[in-house]
């Protein structure tokens, strides 16, 4: 049997049958298309999605970058056993997606990307928001997709179809390969009619794989954690998404283990358990920092150890062995590692009876404890401060105790996602949902739609500072317009506080790092009257005993609530890392200070290690 219908309305039909399955627990692999129309796909999409009798809920956007940030978040807040479609006209509709799916695949986030493209047949080429290339007529702006696309295809003609959808599912749902994916669709083949096989609009349940590790690999990971003195385990996001918690836990208790977290793997175990260290690396704690200095062996679950994480390979010591329990052989290479290529979950467990009856000296367990009182009550000082304008780590306190257990921190691109690192104290996983991988400026706002939308239950506290704002802060339109609550804390300090820090820690002198006139004056400029123009509630709290009362008021409010705090980009008040960041300093320049960031910057250098050693 067969259906007539057009590309546009057989895509749609095919993406509201798809769904998910892991644990034996079936979910829609995708809650909703997230648009913008325009010419290159209302005639298709717009025409197939306002017609498809809301089997894929429509949401539109003000952004396209935004909607694909939103569709990340949404995915990311699902354990990536969910996401959202994206639809977009051709041109510069399409482009203002690269951004946004870069940061998916970068965060091995699944979202799809059905950007409108040019005609098929060719007959009116040039046509509007045509790229030509004198090489080739089959190029558009939407090859620009392929670097950042885990999958990319263009559908040139319906039989194409098809196989493209289910290509694009099978990466989609690939724990080990997920990412964006992109469907780019002509024009004219969206509005083409074909006769479609019924089995392609059946309900396909895509069954994600928890696969054990080798059996070989397992003895031998075994066989290093247990020679260890010192271990330390690094938790990352695949912990997290492979609802790996509650093994991590159990495997760091029963063997007496510490446990680090990198930015997307924070919250694996909550603060207060005891051997939570909190975050590792440049933006870590100099308790975790401390652990990691001193162990011999680093058992990595779920992590990429991105350079922030591994403090540009300088925070483990060169003798340091690595043991990387992750989904992909790719990131389970790193550092030499032993490769334990397993989901999260499923490689704990195994780990966990291979190691059974070892654990660590109580003297290690003892040492990680005293550590950990000392960063906690450095924490609790920069908690307490206060002052005019705020400090940013007494609201970040504020809004770690409004967040409770319920609540989630979304965040980004700034000084702010370091200092959150560091600071913020997570009551478990889900609480803590900062974009570090590719900390794109905007993606706060658009992030926070998505997360809530994911999980309506749970209050959502966006932390946006000025310039992340005023590159994306239309999305409020969308959280009004749709009725998703969100609170927002916009945290204005009048410019650019970690770049204008790092700027003047190179010898740059600041330059481009504040929001000034010319001759100095400060700009015009009230960010909360703009919020409110979009549609917002608006309260600007100036002590941190008002920022209370308003985060109080703004849990309590049904609708989005900004609330605009004043700090000072200069001021830098959370308590040090102690870890250094690789940043290349001039080697010639016209000031001492800048001579001495670079005598600094080698220094740091000497002490970076390949990390090339076998692991046994």
């Amino acid at each position: 049997m067969t259906t007539r219908l057009t590309v546009a309305q057989a895509v749609v039909r095919f993406l509201a049958q798809q769904w998910s399955e892991r644990d034996g627990v079936e979910r829609r692999f995708f809650g909703g298309c997230a648009g913008i129309f325009g010419h290159g796909n209302v005639a298709g999409l717009g025409q197939a999605l306002a017609t498809s009798a809301g089997d894929l809920p429509y949401h539109l956007t003000r952004n396209e970058q935004a909607m694909v940030h939103t569709a990340a978040a949404y995915a990311r807040a699902g354990n990536r056993l969910t996401t959202l479609a994206c639809t977009t006209s051709i041109g510069p509709g399409a482009t203002n997606m690269v951004t946004g799916a870069a940061g998916a695949t970068i965060n091995r986030l699944p979202v799809l990307l059905l950007p409108g493209d040019i005609f098929s047949t060719r007959v009116a080429s040039p046509v509007l928001q045509e790229l030509e290339d004198t090489r080739s007529y089959d190029i558009s702006v939407n090859d620009c997709f392929k670097p950042v696309s885990r999958f990319w295809d263009r559908i040139n003609r319906p039989e194409q179809l098809p196989s493209a959808l289910l290509a694009a599912m099978r990466v989609l749902t690939d724990p080990a390969e997920t990412g964006a994916v992109t469907l780019a669709l002509p024009q004219d083949v969206q509005a083409e009619a074909f006769d479609w096989p019924d089995e392609l609009f059946a309900r396909r349940v895509w069954h994600i794989p928890r696969p054990r590790p080798e059996r070989a690999a397992l003895a031998r990971a075994a066989e290093l954690i247990t020679s260890a003195e010192r271990p330390l385990i690094v938790a990352g996001g695949g912990a997290i998404y492979s609802e790996a918690t509650d093994e991590l836990r159990a495997f760091a208790e029963a063997h007496g283990i510490p446990v680090a977290e990198t930015q997307a793997g924070k919250g694996t175990l909550p603060h207060g358990h005891p051997l939570a260290m909190g975050a590792v690396g440049a933006t870590g704690t100099t308790a975790a920092n401390a652990l990691a200095r001193e162990a011999d062996v680093i058992i990595g679950v779920g992590t990429r150890y991105s350079d922030f994480t591994t403090a540009s390979r300088t925070i483990f010591a060169s003798s340091a062995r690595f043991v990387n329990v992750n989904i992909t052989g790719f990131d389970a290479a790193k550092l030499s590692g032993l490769q334990l290529v397993a989901d999260a979950r499923e490689g704990l467990a195994d780990l966990g009876q291979a190691c059974a009856g070892w654990s660590t000296p109580p003297a290690y367990r003892a040492r990680a404890a005293e550590l950990t009182r000392a960063w906690d009550a450095a924490v609790d000082e920069a908690y307490a401060l206060e002052g005019s304008p705020l400090p940013q780590s007494a609201v970040i306190g504020a809004v770690n105790a409004a967040a409770g257990d319920d609540g989630v921190v979304v965040c980004a691109a700034g000084s702010m996602p370091g200092d959150l690192h560091k600071l913020w104290r997570p009551s478990g996983p889900g609480s803590y949902h900062v974009e570090y991988g590719y900390s794109c400026m905007g993606y706060e706002i658009a992030g926070g739609l998505g997360v809530k939308m994911a999980a309506p239950e749970r209050e959502v506290f966006v932390l946006v500072g000025d310039g992340s704002y005023l590159m994306m802060a239309q999305e409020l339109v969308t959280a009004v317009s749709e009725g998703i609550k969100l609170i927002v804390v916009l945290v204005d300090n009048s410019g650019f506080a970690s770049i204008g820090r790092l700027s003047e820690s190179v010898g740059a002198e600041r330059l481009g790092t504040s929001y000034a006139r010319r001759d100095g004056d400060p700009l015009p400029v009230d960010l909360a009257a703009n919020a409110a123009s979009l549609g917002a509630s608006v309260l600007r709290p100036e002590s941190v005993a008002d920022l209370r009362k308003a985060l109080d008021a703004a849990r309590s409010a049904t609708e989005t609530t900004v609330i605009h705090v004043r700090t000072d980009r200069l001021a830098d008040d959370a308590p040090s890392s102690e870890a250094w960041w690789d940043v290349p300093v001039a080697q010639v320049a016209t000031t001492s200070a800048t001579y001495a960031a670079r005598e600094a910057y080698e220094s740091g250098k000497r002490s970076q290690r390949p990390h090339l050693a076998p692991p046994a």
